[in-house]
């Protein structure tokens, strides 16, 4: 089962943060990683990643040891951590998060809001809803926007997700 979500919160501590994460993922045996609001566009694009990150550990192309730090990967539309991580990872401060948990059993749904509480954070789905400044965060030029209508906007990202596949 997957689950993605939205929250939003304070982020003192990065690393006390992600340790926490970490923790409550090897407790309740849950895949978890985290995104940057500002560089997701929707649900379709954090699922395209997941597909993708997936589908290359199927095939033994992945580039991470993990499926999470794949799923950035592919998300972020580079082919390297280092680059990935500083654009679309959680960062200090005042904190937009996308979060995708992955379990094979069990229902997710009564944990996420639980989680939500952990972290102190509030959840706000609409996190989920990008637009062209979420388009231009992830690399697109202005010429590249005006090649489609604003309904084709989410496909511009999923070619980007894609494209990791042959940038790798």
């Amino acid at each position: 089962m997957i689950k993605i979500f939205g929250a939003e919160g304070k982020i003192s501590n990065v690393d006390s943060f992600l340790k926490k994460i970490n923790d409550f993922s090897k407790e309740k045996n849950i895949l978890i990683q985290l995104f940057d609001a500002e560089y997701i566009y929707n649900k379709n694009h954090i699922i395209s990643s997941y597909e993708h990150a997936k589908r290359a550990f199927e095939n033994k192309t992945n580039t991470c040891n993990s499926l999470e730090m794949e799923i950035l990967l592919y998300a972020s539309g580079e082919r390297q951590l280092k680059i990935a991580i500083p654009k679309i990872g959680v960062k200090k401060g005042d904190a937009s998060i996308i979060f995708i948990m992955i379990k094979t059993k069990n229902n997710l749904d009564k944990i996420v809001d639980t989680y939500i509480d952990f972290l102190g954070l509030k959840r706000n789905d609409n996190l989920l809803k990008g637009d062209i400044n979420t388009l231009k965060k992830l690399g697109f030029k202005d010429r590249e926007i005006k090649t489609v209508s604003k309904d084709k906007y989410s496909d511009l990202v999923l070619e980007k997700v894609s494209m990791v596949d042959i940038i790798k």
